[in-house]
């Protein structure tokens, strides 16, 4: 049963940061699509506004594989939890951050549409927003490792 429960847990911290950086990426993507209607010299100024809520799945993905590794059929309940706790704090970050950080990316994005000079000051915002996701990736890397000191 504490396979089990470890496995749902790693499962929502996967699903939960990609789910995240989907709905960031369709905001900075549409976003894009109308700067570069107007301009397509631009693509190389909005690309990495465009990518920033990327990463959040990334670092889902991350710690879904570190996780995994820590799995053991013999799992008990307490040990299923506590891995469970171990992925929240990525799993909450990582759904919250992508979903800001693409509202933010899209604003910069529109302001580089009217003024391209700006794209390299404009990435500080929505970058300052990755600072928690990165915090919460961290977090859950000392956790998972901490619950998988524990299986035996």
């Amino acid at each position: 049963m504490g396979y089990t429960i470890a496995l749902v847990g790693i499962a929502l911290c996967v699903l939960l940061c990609g789910i995240g950086s989907c709905l960031g990426l369709y905001k900075t993507s549409t976003a894009a699509a109308g700067v570069l209607g107007e301009d397509p010299k631009k693509f190389g100024k909005v690309m990495v506004l465009v990518l920033l809520p990327a990463t959040q799945g990334i670092y889902g993905f991350i710690i879904g594989i570190i996780a995994s590794g820590s799995l053991a059929a013999t799992m008990s309940v307490e040990l299923g939890w506590a891995m469970v706790g171990a992925t929240i704090p990525m799993a909450i970050s990582g759904l919250v951050s992508a979903y800001f950080q693409g509202k933010s990316a899209v604003n910069c994005i529109y302001a580089v549409g009217k003024q391209e000079s700006l794209s390299g000051k404009l990435i500080v915002y929505p970058g300052m927003i990755e600072f928690y996701a990165i915090l919460g990736l961290i977090i859950s890397i000392m956790l998972v490792g901490n619950v998988g000191a524990l299986i035996v």
